[in-house]
């Protein structure tokens, strides 16, 4: 019997390493990268997608390598924030998910370390990355409404098919969207609606769509959040957001609507802060997580993007709700790149008044 116990012992371990080879073989680095990596022993992140992946994402590093990995959930305008304060002495070595326009700024300002990835060659075109390596697309996410059927119906209110829809008066106090200051996916809606509409009319857009914001929440996904309670009616977001109420929250009042007349996207990035104090380790994440082994953990954690590299396999939940992620304007990331910080100040200014109490970032 011991010796049964034993062998069948040996056998567990025997799988548990080809388990973990076939994991390594998925994400595909040097192995001289991962002896650095390790010899490190330690890896900080800030994650900006939803805080589940987060953890699969982190707890999957650190089971594959045996790093050490601590993070903490900011959004993205948060973790700017505390990066440009920080100026070079960064308090975390690698930024994780949410959108790319945070990030182009944070590139601008030299505050990301260039690195070109080996895992990159699988990115699906090179819209999905910087041209110097600051940053890497990891999921693509369609920018649209999701609204409470049920609470429309009951207001006799028609479901909003378009930009312009959301400024007629009907829907004043219905609407939620992020914070201009705090949320990427709020920095991506003015950047839209000034390629959209030209510079002035989409600022200009933006003033008369306050006149019906209910609520500016911290984090992009949050307007999602409220929708299939009724507390949101309207909530201007990231689709995928609407799909993870449903799906995993049961709410079946909710229903998503790509604009009629044309949308943006999100690109998910991950990014090295320039001056990471594990700068091998951090490194070996931008190849985790360009890698299977990383993104395909995305669906079974309620994130349901669009996924960028080549080799994985794409979660069927957001092909079954419609979503086409082809089905999108030309965004121009580099205009958003020099001129979202601008932007963000032209509309404040607009906005006069009313930004000095709707738009706090503490």
């Amino acid at each position: 019997m011991k010796k049964f116990l034993a062998v069948l012992l040996a056998a567990m371990m025997l799988l548990g390493c080809v388990a973990v080879v076939h994991a390594e073989d998925r994400v595909g680095a040097d192995p001289a990268l991962v002896e650095a990596a390790k010899a490190e022993g330690e890896l900080v992140v800030y994650g900006s997608c939803e805080e589940e992946y987060l953890q699969a994402a982190c707890d999957g590093f650190e089971k594959l390598y045996g790093i050490k990995v601590t993070h903490q959930r900011l959004s993205t305008g948060e973790v700017q924030a505390k990066i440009e304060e920080e100026n070079g002495n960064p308090s975390a070595d690698v930024w994780f998910g949410g959108t790319t326009d945070p990030y182009n700024i944070c590139a601008k300002e030299g505050l990301l370390l260039p690195y070109e990835a080996k895992n990159a060659s699988h990115l699906l075109g090179a819209a999905y990355r910087d041209a110097d390596g600051c940053w890497y697309g990891i999921y693509k996410g369609i920018l649209g409404f999701m609204v409470n059927t049920e609470e429309l119906e009951r207001m006799k209110l028609d479901i909003p098919q378009d930009w312009a829809d959301l400024l007629k008066p009907e829907y004043k106090g219905l609407i939620w969207l992020s914070n201009y200051n705090t949320a990427g996916t709020a920095k991506l809606v003015i950047n839209t609606m000034i390629q959209k509409y030209g510079h002035d009319e989409g600022i200009q857009y933006l003033v008369e769509l306050d006149k019906n914001i209910q609520v500016y929440t911290k984090s992009g996904s949050g307007p999602s959040k409220n929708v299939g309670t009724g507390e949101c009616v309207i909530g201007i977001g990231f689709l995928h957001d609407g799909i993870y109420q449903i799906v995993d929250n049961g709410y079946d009042n909710i229903g998503l609507v790509i604009p009629s007349t044309g949308t943006s996207f999100e690109i998910g990035a991950t990014a090295i802060f320039k001056g990471a104090k594990h700068e091998a380790a951090a490194k070996l994440w931008i190849e985790y997580a360009l890698s299977p082994e990383c993104v395909e953990q995305a669906d079974e954690f309620g994130s349901y993007q669009f996924l960028v590299i080549d080799n994985a396999e794409q979660p069927k939940q957001a092909a079954e709700f419609g979503l086409d992620p082809e089905n999108v304007m030309d965004y121009d990331f580099e205009d958003a790149k020099q001129n979202t910080t601008k932007y963000i100040g032209e509309v404040m200014e607009a906005l006069g008044a009313a930004a000095d109490d709707r738009f706090q970032t503490k």
